[in-house]
């Protein structure tokens, strides 16, 4: 395969500025050159710089000529103009004057970052002092986050009153307490022996300062900030559409998550259909077993199922996970001929922010000596109901986000640039593909487990109604929670958290059935295309070895790999 040195150079150029642009993704990718820098993502200086940095590779992009390009070089220049011109998109908007929520801003990242258990690393004594000047920045983010605030306020530009309520609480958390009790004192409980008696004390007394001078003072003006000032001035409305621009705000978060043009109307729509299409499903579980009484009743019987809350202790949910996965493990092979390097771990979330948290998975660094994480919220394990672990595994960790994300950063044939790129659905289309894969890998034996993957699926296809419901049909909060609850077998917790994150992240929620949806008509496609040829392990390396991409890139890739199977077949 003849390489362009010269568009590689350029892929490289673009990887290593993008890196200087945003270093804490070098650090989650285990690239240590930037761990000591924060940089001000809400500023205007900030803004400007990227604004600059995206149109100047946007024009340097269009120099190139793709008939120039081999196959891997064409995606590359495909992924890389969407990269920028979807970022170049985005900063039409005023989104950096709400820069907190309660679930997906920078300040959660930061907390994780700073207990020692992510990936800011604390190994050598160079490793603390570069989170000490990192938390500089992080500082100075804090401030402009309040002046970026007060500037909404006086538009009108503001969170929902019911978010903010959310967002208190996480920064009282952090605003009390003893400074060796602190989130952000713990790496110093992880000092390593081997530090020098001169080294350990510098780093204890620095971690002592940085605590209790600025880590609890600023969460201590934060809370009060949210609590005294923006609350007050919080919206009643619940959606994108209380802004003046909210039409186009959201249309532009429907094509950043989607990587489609589909419009609000058009999955609202399809949401419907997929709604009633799963009711159909769950009918005939409920049939199979035995329960007497009409859909909602049984989601109600589900949720308060003692007999599917098992668990008295955390690690005894973390240890069913892990059984999951022995379980499944023969029939892998099956499927997949390709299995990531990367270690994998089932932990619990974080106490800090697990009342707020969903389950998630965090990917492992590059060199493997950080593992992929699938972290599980257990708030109180008797409440831990256990219908749908399988299915949640499936998704969260293997063959889902595990696989897709730790294979990209493997794969020695993409740039660089392409191993830490995440479109939501591909990567979320990807592992709720993988939620219907379970009955191929063994599990969904039992009927209960088999419900709980039609209610995962059921709850994806409830946000193709509810999130454009919200924030185009006026849809308030609580009229998205009834539809939930008369759809879904999820407790009254979980469904208002889920409904409060739609409403914080507009559009994001649609990613995983639009990437699903595709997948699955790309597969059956390809099945039918190919006959008896089809190979669901070769299938499964094609979309694989891309990594993350835009459907409509995919959706070539697959049409292409389907034609040259043909010709190999032919030959």
């Amino acid at each position: 395969m003849n390489i362009n040195e010269s568009f590689a150079k350029f892929l490289h150029d673009f990887y290593e500025g993008s890196l200087k642009l945003e270093p804490l993704t070098a650090t989650y990718a285990g690239d240590n050159r930037f761990n000591h820098i924060f940089p001000n993502y809400i500023s205007a200086e900030f803004k400007k710089e990227a604004q600059t940095f995206y149109q100047n590779n946007l024009e340097k992009l269009a120099e190139f000529d793709k008939s120039s390009l081999n196959e891997t070089e064409v995606t590359s220049y495909e992924v890389l103009k969407w990269e920028c011109e979807i970022a170049l998109e985005g900063m039409a908007f005023s989104r950096e004057l709400t820069p907190i929520d309660q679930m997906w801003s920078i300040n959660l990242t930061v907390g994780q970052l700073a207990s020692g258990a992510a990936a800011q690393p604390f190994k050598t004594p160079q490793d603390y002092d570069n989170w000490l000047m990192r938390v500089d920045g992080y500082m100075a983010w804090c401030n402009t986050a309040i002046e970026n605030m007060r500037k909404g306020m006086e538009t009108g530009f503001v969170l929902p009153k019911v978010l903010i309520k959310k967002i208190i609480p996480q920064f009282v958390a952090l605003s009390k307490g003893t400074v060796e009790e602190h989130l952000f004192y713990k790496p110093v409980n992880l000092i390593p022996a081997d530090f020098s008696e001169s080294d350990k004390l510098r780093i204890k007394s620095a971690y002592t300062k940085m605590v209790a001078e600025q880590i609890i003072p600023i969460n201590k003006k934060l809370a009060d900030f949210f609590e005294n000032e923006y609350l007050a001035a919080g919206r009643d409305s619940h959606g994108f559409d209380a802004y003046s621009k909210g039409a186009e705000m959201y249309q532009h978060s429907i094509k950043k998550y989607t990587s489609t043009d589909l419009t609000a109307d058009e999955i609202f729509e399809l949401g419907l259909k997929e709604v009633e299409r799963l009711r159909s499903e769950m009918e005939k579980v409920k049939a199979k077993i035995g329960f007497e009484g009409d859909l909602k009743s049984f989601f109600d019987f589900v949720r308060s199922n003692k007999q599917l809350m098992p668990f008295t202790e955390p690690q005894q949910i973390i240890d069913n996970y892990n059984e999951i996965h022995e379980r499944m493990m023969p029939q892998l092979e099956k499927l997949f001929d390709k299995r990531p390097k990367s270690p994998f771990e089932v932990r619990r979330t974080e106490k800090f922010r697990e009342a707020s948290a969903s389950a998630e998975y965090c990917l492992g660094s590059i060199d493997g000596t950080r593992p992929g994480v699938f972290y599980i919220p257990i708030p109180d394990a008797t409440k831990h109901n256990v219908y749908s672990d399988e299915d949640l595994f499936l998704h969260e960790a293997i063959p889902g986000h595990h696989y897709q994300l730790s294979l990209q950063q493997e794969n020695l044939n993409l740039p660089a640039f392409r191993k830490t790129l995440w479109y939501s659905a591909y990567g979320e289309g990807w592992a709720l593909y993988c939620e219907s894969l379970g009955e191929e890998l063994g599990l969904y034996t039992d009927p209960y487990q088999y419900f709980g993957m039609l209610g995962a699926e059921m709850h994806r296809a409830i946000r193709l109604v509810v999130d454009p419901g919200l924030h185009t049909k006026g849809w308030t909060r609580e009229k998205a929670i009834q539809y939930s609850i008369d759809n879904e077998a999820e407790p009254l917790e979980t469904i208002e958290s889920e409904i409060e994150r739609y409403m914080a992240n507009p559009g994001q929620a649609l990613s995983y059935k639009i990437g699903q949806i595709r997948l699955l008509e790309l597969r059956a496609y390809a099945e039918k295309e190919l006959g008896a040829q089809f190979d669901v392990k070769k299938f499964h390396n094609m979309i694989l070895e891309p990594g993350c991409i835009p459907l409509k890139v995919l959706e070539n890739q697959v049409k292409q790999w389907v034609i040259t199977s043909k010709t190999v077949t032919l030959a």
